[in-house]
């Protein structure tokens, strides 16, 4: 059995445990800092144990770390450099949902001299959104762009933000608030959050997409060169960004993000009835003809293990599950820094957990 350790047991870590657990294949330590948390992950775990986890203590991340294979970090991001470093210090792979650029940044240096892997931003956006852009890709001698639109909404929106809360609302509002990284005219550049917004219609259901933070991952890095034009972009329902912008530029939410998750925690109500919309498309030149390739999926909730999960939960933990199972199998590569662009498309949808997005 594969023995891993699971930091963070909120709403994509308990179907991590769920997924990894159900298959009889993995020997699990369940940590997070909510004894409420760890109750309920405790009433279906059968193989393994839960125990409480001050993700600031180092202490605390060493004894639950001690002879782990590799760990899973379902953690807020802010937690992430410290788990990732004591998970060098332990020789365990690690593998997290992080969308936050810095993390990401620090994540990649520690792997440097690193004998064990370090895979950051396993979910859906960043995540499997990366493993599809490259897809699209890969037969290209010259590409013209690429362009990545994801958004986890609810299905029947009720308020005037048209939004649920469906993940963290930490990232949520980071994501909003921070540079994007892009490629234009073949250079890596930042350009401004919830700006360049893009109307557009998939299905018939009218969305709008602008610029946020981490979605597009390291293929700016990957493609750096070899690309002219890449971008990630969010999707919403038409209205929502105005809406954003003007609690975080008029009333100054910008400044003060923590007040920002209290009031979106309080007021925006949880739903597992949500819709994974995911859509890319690429241009360039495939066998001497310049061409056009497109993905475009649907993802709902759905009933797994006795229990509903929404379409954000099944996304993001079968993204990293699916990453992780294929590492513990070897076939990624066994150490130093590995990008979701590194996991090929056919071997991810083939996966007992990648499925989830055929």
């Amino acid at each position: 059995m594969y023995d891993v350790v699971i930091l963070g047991a909120g709403k994509i870590g308990r179907l991590v445990t769920r997924l990894l657990d159900g298959t009889g294949e993995y020997r699990l330590r369940v940590g997070d800092a909510h004894a409420g948390n760890l109750e309920t992950v405790g009433r279906t775990l059968r193989h393994g144990s839960t125990q409480r986890v001050d993700f600031d203590a180092n202490s605390e991340l060493d004894a639950i770390l001690h002879g782990a294979r590799a760990v899973l970090s379902c953690a807020p991001f802010r937690h992430n450099k410290r788990i990732a470093e004591r998970a060098k210090a332990h020789g365990a792979h690690y593998l997290d949902l992080t969308e936050d650029v810095a993390v990401t940044h620090h994540v990649k240096a520690l792997a440097k001299d690193a004998k064990t892997a370090f895979i950051p931003q396993c979910g859906l956006a960043p995540g499997f959104i990366s493993i599809a852009g490259m897809h699209l890709v890969r037969g290209m001698s010259e590409i013209q762009e690429l362009n990545l639109r994801v958004g986890a909404l609810p299905r029947f929106p009720t308020n005037a933000l048209r939004y649920n809360l469906t993940w963290s609302t930490d990232g949520l509002v980071n994501e909003y608030c921070n540079p994007c990284e892009a490629l234009i005219d073949g250079r890596k550049v930042e350009v401004p959050p919830l700006e360049q917004v893009e109307q557009l219609s998939i299905d018939g259901v009218p969305y709008e997409a602008f610029n946020t933070s981490g979605g597009l991952g390291t293929l700016a890095e990957t493609l750096a060169g070899k690309a002219r034009h890449v971008n990630y972009k969010t999707l919403r329902y038409p209205g929502h960004r105005d809406l954003v912008k003007f609690l975080l530029h008029d009333l100054r939410f910008r400044e003060h993000r923590e007040e920002l998750v209290r009031i979106f925690d309080r007021a925006l109500p949880t739903t597992t009835d949500d819709v994974v919309v995911i859509f890319a498309y690429a241009k360039g030149t495939e066998n001497g003809r310049y061409v056009e390739k497109t993905y475009a999926h649907r993802v709902q909730h759905r009933e797994m293990h006795g229990e509903l999960w929404s379409a954000i939960q099944v996304t993001t933990a079968g993204g990293i599950c699916a990453v992780a199972d294929l590492l513990l199998q070897g076939r990624l590569p066994q150490q130093g820094f590995v990008r979701q662009e590194d996991v090929r498309h056919e071997e991810f949808l083939a996966n007992r957990f990648g499925r989830c997005f055929a």
